[in-house]
């Protein structure tokens, strides 16, 4: 495989669009034949955090770095120089062998500066044994880095299976709001809806208790499960503890399917509903539907929670041009914000929610554009009194 093709279905995520010069190694094919790769984040430290008044200086910084260094001899573009010197009046232009001018042009520095062909670089294929010798040696080489994040992804995908890329820049954002507030995470049980390849689920579980990564999708379970076992070094040094699980918003009922690979027990069900504090999910809001089912699945959980559960949901606001309005609308991010709306207003005997939108100028730790349609909301869901219940519910008597 000689490099990706792209379709005219196919979804590139941000992050890739944003780092066109990144390097990614393809490691194996996936059980349903698609390439996967490997990347490397890093948190930074204090002194290396972006200023949040300028988010894009280090990564521009970082971009210039990485760019193409492919040499140029510096004598032919020296020699080149001089013969436009030379060539003024009297000189003979040089013609080809038909008779047309040989124009000799200068070389660019970089000759893919137009257009960046991603050609990734095929290491080996799919064998347990390599795969295993390769993770042993990843473990050993990361024992002194500890803050480094190892991802498995495929690069280019169908819209239905954006959840397999890289990450996008939502899941960045939510991480850092984690990483800037420990405390508020410290100890918890976590539920994340639609975890994708799991990066926030491995950063939470970093300084939360238990953390449920869910998904949909077998092969996409599996990968998720892989970077949770290649960020151990990450997740074990705290205690925390990652449990990969399907749930499927268009489901009304969590599988607990004993030959389920990733199946719910009864025990975890009940650990569900008694402990969770919190339920993050990470720029999943692309498709009405989904968002539909995103809000039904959040409402019958807290509905059913003993106590206040707090929800932090990140999302990019995309611009498109539609046919349908001749003009560049936002139709994802607008159904999110009715959705919003709807659950605020929603007159229930068993739940109230509150919305809010957070402030987005937490630290940043991971390296990536922090732009202005990046926002963070938080949703509080609070269960109503047995009594307030009751007297809702009772006819006044008059």
């Amino acid at each position: 495989m000689d490099r990706i093709t792209f379709h005219h279905d196919t979804v590139l995520s941000d992050v890739h669009m944003l780092l066109p010069n990144a390097r990614h190694l393809m490691t194996r094919l996936n059980g349903v034949g698609q390439p996967v790769f490997i990347s490397r984040f890093r948190i930074m430290p204090d002194g290396e955090r972006q200023d949040r008044k300028d988010p894009g200086k280090r990564l521009k910084e970082v971009q210039e770095r990485n760019k193409s260094n492919e040499d140029v001899d510096k004598d032919t573009k020296v020699a080149h120089v001089k013969d436009e010197e030379e060539g003024g009046e009297g000189n003979e232009p040089f013609l080809d062998e038909d008779g047309d001018f040989d124009i000799t042009r200068r070389p660019r520095t970089n000759p893919n500066e137009d257009r960046d062909v991603v050609c990734p670089v095929i290491l080996k294929q799919s064998d347990p044994e390599l795969e295993q010798e390769e993770e042993d040696a990843d473990d050993e080489d990361d024992k002194s880095l500890s803050n480094i994040i190892r991802i498995e992804h495929t690069m280019a995908t169908t819209l239905e299976d954006v959840g397999k890329q890289l990450v996008w820049r939502g899941a960045l954002f939510l991480a850092d709001f984690i990483l800037s507030k420990p405390l508020l995470f410290r100890g918890a049980t976590v539920l994340e809806l639609g975890a994708g390849t799991g990066l926030t689920s491995v950063i939470t579980a970093t300084v939360a208790k238990t953390v449920y990564c869910t998904d949909v999708g077998e092969d996409l379970l599996s990968m998720c499960k892989r970077n949770v076992t290649l960020n151990r070094h990450m997740i074990e040094p705290t205690g925390g503890d990652v449990r990969v699980r399907l749930l499927d918003w268009l489901q009304y009922d969590l599988c607990t399917d004993a030959d389920m690979e990733f199946g719910w027990t009864e025990e975890e069900v009940a650990n569900l509903y008694d402990n969770t504090k919190i339920i993050i999910a990470a720029d999943v809001c692309y498709d009405d539907d989904l968002t539909d089912g995103l809000f039904r699945t959040l409402y019958r959980l807290c509905s059913n929670f003993p106590h206040t559960c707090s929800i932090f949901i990140s999302i990019e606001k995309r611009m498109n041009f539609t046919l349908r309005h001749l003009d560049v609308s936002c139709d994802a991010y607008n159904h999110f914000h009715h959705c919003l709306s709807q659950l605020q207003d929603l007159e229930d005997e068993r739940c109230s929610f509150r919305v809010e939108q957070l402030p987005s100028n937490f630290a940043q730790f991971l390296l990536y554009e922090r732009i202005e349609q990046l926002e963070l909301w938080k949703i509080t869901a609070t269960p109503l009194p047995p009594e307030q219940n009751r007297s809702d519910s009772e006819p006044s008597s008059s």
